[in-house]
């Protein structure tokens, strides 16, 4: 895909490049902020904890954070409120009847949608804004602990999570590519040279052997290039459209194709399962009087990353949440069958209708088997070397997932932005074209006489 960008044609753009340098420097803005400390923090105390977290937890929300949480910086929270309350939202939309009828009321009802988004992402900001602020005090992290620290901190966080909500919402606005998904792309990029430092260094003191090393590397570079070929892959449907007769003119019926993606759900089944199965481990992580209870500490033996339980319960929920997510928001069967019969469009052999929703879900079910396996062999994988080798840097399937789908987004935006371009340009020479010829016709027909 970036093999087919013309740079001669983004140096003429020049709407394209400023959208662009918009989206730098809001990105810049975010970095920078990931810097500034919440007040009140110890330091000293916080690095020693991130240290020994760095493996587990701790090293995966980092990443997501971009750093952010390791230094407890004002973006600690980072953007996943906003991500679980568009989600939530999305799935209620397609369950809940009241907010059905929203999503069929246009422009103005996504406006509401978006505006329930906000809402509950100031709620979850509220409530994670809460847990962290209360976990520091628990974990002797603050210099002054008190309801004036509770206070500030909650303040912090969550207008940091808001202020990087509208950061994402103007770049998608005004800038290039989806801004929330950027922001947290451009997260994890940033944390990728700390993390390889840190295994590199595991390799120079000798706790990784050479072959471990080479081994990781190879590994990451297959995931990289398999997420791409799966990312990309389809299943076409053959489309019919029958003849038509406008006027006295009789057209004959053309033929398209119907894309399905082998993972029409993205990366939300991985971060879903992700997050529901590391909140026992948040909350040991963070609270030494969760880690201590009988109950906890069952279910840190038998479901911590790693363990057996752990990988099956991850493959049950990643496959759920791919049916689920691809058959209630990302692919509905009913609403496509519906479109297809409007624009009088069929599948050869197949009778619009109850017929056509039937075959489609046939098709969906079958093809999510390979979408669903893809996306659980991709996110644990990384996760098993880590564990059998014994590395203390966190490298996950699912930083990988993101970082090619919204790579590939990007780029792909870029390219209808410099499409539009050279449209733009050729309908502009074709009427200036058209211009010169009529006034050239004009003169010489010469004066008209009377």
């Amino acid at each position: 895909m970036a093999a087919n960008l013309s740079w001669s044609a983004l140096g003429r753009a020049t709407e394209l490049r400023q959208r662009i340098f918009f989206t730098i420097m809001l990105l810049i803005v975010y970095r920078l902020g990931t810097y500034i400390p919440v007040p009140g923090i110890d330091d000293l105390a916080l690095q020693n904890f991130m240290e020994g977290a760095a493996a587990g937890i701790g090293g995966m929300l980092s990443m997501f954070t971009g750093g952010a949480l390791a230094r407890m910086g004002i973006f600690a929270l980072g953007i996943m409120p906003y991500i679980s309350a568009s989600i939530i939202v999305q799935l209620l939309a397609s369950l809940w009847e009241p907010l059905k009828q929203l999503k069929k009321e246009g422009e103005q009802g996504r406006r509401k949608i978006n505006q329930y988004t906000r809402y509950g992402t100031l709620a979850l900001a509220l409530v994670q804004g809460f847990g962290i602020a209360a976990s520091l005090e628990a974990g002797n992290m603050v210099s002054d602990p008190g309801l004036a620290f509770r206070f500030n901190a909650i303040v912090t966080l969550v207008g940091g999570t808001m202020f990087l909500m509208w950061l994402g919402e103007q770049i998608t606005a005004r800038g290039i590519g989806n801004g929330i998904s950027l922001i947290i792309f451009i997260g994890i990029i940033a944390e990728i040279p700390a993390a390889m430092a840190q295994f590199l260094l595991q390799g120079r003191t000798g706790a990784i052997s050479t072959g471990a090393i080479l081994l990781i590397i190879l590994v990451v570079l297959a995931t990289l290039t398999f997420v791409v070929f799966m990312e990309r892959s389809l299943r076409k449907i053959h489309i019919q459209y029958p003849r038509r007769q406008v006027g006295m003119k009789i057209y004959d019926g053309g033929s398209s194709h119907l894309p399905i993606k082998v993972n029409p759900a993205g990366v939300i089944p991985a971060i879903f399962a992700s997050t529901l199965l590391l909140l026992p481990t948040t909350l040991a992580t963070f609270s030494t009087s969760a880690a201590t209870g009988p109950v906890m500490s069952w279910i840190l033996a038998y479901f911590g990353q790693g363990q057996p339980l752990y990988l099956l319960l991850s493959v049950l929920l990643i496959v759920f949440f791919t049916y689920f997510y691809t058959k209630e928001v990302a692919f509905k069967t009913e609403d496509v069958a519906e479109n297809l019969k409007n624009q009088n469009g069929f599948i050869p052999g197949i009778r619009p209708g109850k017929r056509t929703v039937d075959y489609l879900d046939y098709v969906v079910n079958r093809v999510l088997v390979l979408g669903a396996g893809y996306l659980a062999l991709v996110v644990l994988l990384p996760d098993l070397l880590r564990f059998e080798l014994g590395i203390n840097a966190y490298i996950g399937g699912t930083s990988i997932l993101i970082i090619v789908s919204v790579g590939m987004d990007t780029i792909q935006q870029v390219q209808s932005h410099l499409l539009a371009h050279q449209y733009e340009g050729l309908i502009q020479k074709s009427q200036l074209r058209g211009r010169k010829s009529a006034t050239t016709k004009s003169k010489a027909k010469g004066p008209s006489r009377r």
